[in-house]
């Protein structure tokens, strides 16, 4: 391990002549001579508004330590963005004269075993073992502070015990509080850096993601479509889909095939909920293939999925459905999701899809029941997720089941396609939240109408 030390060598770092003009000649920079300290600060201001190095930042900090504090050896111990000691840049201040001293600290810490794992308790550790190495000097210690956080650690070695402290010497502390800051700066532009490179794989997996809805509505025999998601995040824990379960027959032939008709909804939001949703997807889209009736497709996901839901301590409802378009009939199951809203035409009145069933990812040897309903021209269904009807405005309320029962109803009476009807749903939903305010959950809807 190898330390850097403040001496002529990295002076050339910020040029011998703007060393020489800054700090002068002399053995010590008088500590009344404010012009020489004003300098120092006009140039550390300077540093600190437009560095984009620190370790020649915590270089120059070391250069100002040993021509202000000549007859002191001051070892500065950074901590770096994850809060662990720096060991790359720890900083030895110290002249010509002290080199004997110097050397035998850049032993110590080349052979004292730094803890990867560093706690900043553990600093006690490190003292205790330099003034037990170096009983002849007077150590003092002082904590590199910014926004209340330690950002590193600062010791001053004296030979003269009686000596007084430097610690409380305001030109110390100044140059302390300067490091202070630069340390911070660095560690907030890492941090970004980082929180930079998570949004940008976030943004490419909800990408990924929303390739993996459908891009388009199917064309189903008789049937008008509409589907639309929004992710209260990036990622989000809503799925619907449209699948054939006939396979490797042409499109003009899958018009008239069994179509699977399915939304879900994983616990949550975000990046779980989303890596989650995509897991249910796969897995469903190899089940439908089996052509089994709706209750057992559920059955058979659920023990397929219960693991990697237990273990993510994460649930999920689901609505699975086919539809047939030579019969019209309509069969579907239920895990717990909200039942889809059906307008009978003929009635003039919306009555609930819903069957027994739980949640997905709960009981292993859970039963779900499978409903059928015959269509007739002009019925709807309206498939859902709760972050439709749990949506608030300011005050508080929620969207509910009824109010979307309600606009449901008086939209059904008019003559408006599936997209229509999608897009006023949305519409009415935004007018409620009110301006500014985004959804607090994924909204997904899918417009099942017949022609």
């Amino acid at each position: 391990m190898k330390f850097v030390v403040a001496n002529n060598q990295n002076e050339k770092l910020f040029s011998n002549k703007f060393i020489e003009k800054l700090l002068g000649n002399q053995s010590k920079i008088s500590l009344k001579n404010n012009s020489k300290v004003d300098e120092i600060a006009v140039s550390l201001a300077y540093y600190l508004k437009s560095f984009s190095n620190i370790n020649k930042l915590i270089d120059y900090i070391g250069l100002i330590f040993k021509h202000i504090f000549k007859e002191k050896i001051i070892l500065i111990i950074p901590l770096n963005y994850e809060g662990e000691i720096w060991t790359e840049n720890i900083k030895i201040s110290a002249n010509n004269e002290c080199l004997k001293i110097q050397k035998e600290i850049n032993i110590f810490l080349s052979q004292f075993n730094f803890s990867k794992n560093f706690k900043i308790k553990e600093i006690i550790t490190i003292e205790n073992a330099l003034k037990n190495k170096f009983k002849e000097y007077k150590i003092e210690t002082d904590k590199i502070l910014s926004r209340g956080k330690c950002r590193g650690f600062i010791y001053i070695f004296n030979n003269e015990l009686s000596a007084d402290s430097i610690l409380d010497d305001s030109n110390f502390n100044f140059i302390k509080n300067c490091l202070a800051v630069g340390l911070e700066n660095y560690c907030l532009i890492k941090t970004n850096k980082k929180h930079e490179n998570v949004d940008r794989e976030i943004s490419t997996g909800a990408e990924i993601q929303s390739q993996l809805l459908p891009d388009y509505c199917p064309i189903i025999y008789g049937v008008d479509l509409a589907a639309l998601c929004r992710p209260a995040f990036q990622l989000g824990g809503d799925y619907y889909d449209f699948m054939c379960l006939k396979t490797n027959i042409s499109e003009k032939r899958k018009e008239k095939a069994r179509w699977a008709l399915v939304i879900g909804d994983v616990m949550g939001k975000g990046i779980p909920a989303g890596l989650l949703m995509t897991m249910l997807r796969g897995m469903l889209r190899a089940e439908v293939l089996t052509g089994l009736p709706p209750d057992r497709i559920l059955h058979d996901l659920n023990q397929l999925a219960i693991n990697d839901l237990d273990q993510s301590h994460r649930f999920i409802t689901l609505f699975y459905s086919d539809y047939d378009p030579r019969t019209r009939k309509l069969r579907f199951a239920n895990a717990a999701h909200n039942p889809p809203l059906l307008w009978k035409s003929s009635d003039q009145k919306i009555i609930k899809l819903d069957a027994e069933g739980l949640v997905l990812g709960l009981q292993n040897d859970a039963e779900y029941h499978c409903g059928e309903i015959k269509l007739n021209e002009n019925d709807l269904v309206l498939y859902y997720t709760d972050g439709v009807i749990d949506t608030s405005n300011s005050l508080g309320e929620r969207f509910d089941e009824e109010r979307l029962i309600t606009i449901l109803t008086k939209l059904c009476k008019q003559s408006y396609t599936s997209q229509e009807i999608l897009n006023k749903i949305f519409k009415k939903l935004d007018d409620f939240t009110g301006q500014n305010r985004h959804l607090e959950d994924d909204a997904s809807m899918v417009v099942f109408q017949l022609k």
